[in-house]
């Protein structure tokens, strides 16, 4: 395999991770990193630590993970595209719809491959539901059902819950239902006095007529990561924390006990639940942008998708704001 310089911009919480799946990424190299905080988990190993972008553009990496604040995104992607370097940007791609069009141009125009660190699609148990969904083992689907909840991440200061945790499930619904948004409506809460808010509640109908909700927040003490997926056939329940994928079907048994028949719409039937492979999501996603670098595949999320999540997170908000239903 060809050997490719990666650069590292983002030495936080999220960089240190990055740092490590680099350096155990088959026919890549760290080869410069850059925070202009410093290196607070002592990710750069040896590597001088840079306080800018320029710094990694110096370096001549091939191409450069992203782990910066979002407020961030733009400036640097925007530097990367003009010194022609691929990019791995973490989500949100950008603070911004119109910062997020600026991105995905740059990066048109130059032919230059950008990703967004969408993880949770490289998260087995999405994986396989997704394949199942496009085999058609549910039938039709009714209804996509997310709840991301857990404590606050203090790491998080320049966006609030939408933007941070709801652009996993407003873009882990779209992608494995194949189907956009179409409307969303929403009520959030400002409730740790932060400028942001840190609870949200959104419903919203996609393409085809599916119906779906997400609550998210940063409010509780317990860890939930959680989709369901219902259908003509039954329910897939998606845990992303264990990346376990159960499968409750509808029954083919008649219930005779007249109380309990009463009040359900289907009976019930039998619950697999999956036996999945279990590979690290950031390595999934690292290697499939290491191998859109070197044109060997391309199943990455790309930056016109980032941005589209940005446009429905933005919805979401103005709906927040307006009281209202908005149509995408």
């Amino acid at each position: 395999m060809a050997g490719l310089r990666a650069g590292l911009l983002g030495l936080g919480m999220m960089g240190r991770h990055h740092a490590r799946v680099l350096r155990s990424l088959e026919g890549v190299t760290l080869a410069a990193v850059a925070d202009p905080g410093g290196d607070p988990h002592g990710v750069a190993a040896g590597l001088p630590v840079g306080d800018s972008v320029q710094s990694l553009v110096d370096a001549g990496v091939d191409y450069a993970v992203v782990a910066a604040p979002t407020a961030y995104h733009e400036e640097v992607a925007l530097a990367l595209a003009e010194a022609g370097v691929h990019v791995l940007i973490e989500k949100p791609l950008a603070p911004s719809t119109e910062a997020a069009d600026r991105i995905v141009e740059a990066f048109a125009q130059r032919g230059l491959v950008g990703a967004v660190g969408h993880i949770e699609r490289y998260n087995p148990a999405l994986q396989s539901l997704r394949a199942r969904l496009e085999n058609g083992d549910l039938g039709d689907v009714y209804q996509v059902a997310t709840r991301r909840q857990g404590p606050f991440p203090s790491r998080i200061a320049d966006v609030g819950v939408v933007k941070d945790l709801a652009t996993h499930d407003i873009d882990l619904t779209a992608w494995i239902t194949q189907s956009p948004y179409t409307s969303v409506t929403a009520h959030v809460a400002h409730k740790s006095g932060r400028t942001h808010e840190d609870l949200v509640a959104v419903v919203g109908t996609l393409g085809g007529g599916v119906v779906t909700s997400h609550l998210v927040n940063w409010l509780s003490p317990f860890k939930e990561r959680t989709t369901v997926v219902s259908g003509e056939r039954g329910s897939f329940i998606a845990d992303t924390l264990t990346a376990d994928l159960t499968y409750h079907a509808n029954g083919t048994v008649e219930t005779t006990w007249e109380s309990l028949a009463g009040f359900r719409g289907v009976s019930e039937g039998d619950t697999v639940r999956f036996a999945l492979g279990k590979r690290e999501p950031l390595l999934l996603e690292h290697e499939a942008f290491r191998d859109a670098v070197l044109g060997v595949r391309n199943d990455v999320v790309t930056l016109a998708e980032g941005a589209t999540t940005v446009r429905v997170a933005e919805a979401v908000l103005s709906s927040a704001a307006a009281g209202q239903t908005v149509a995408l």
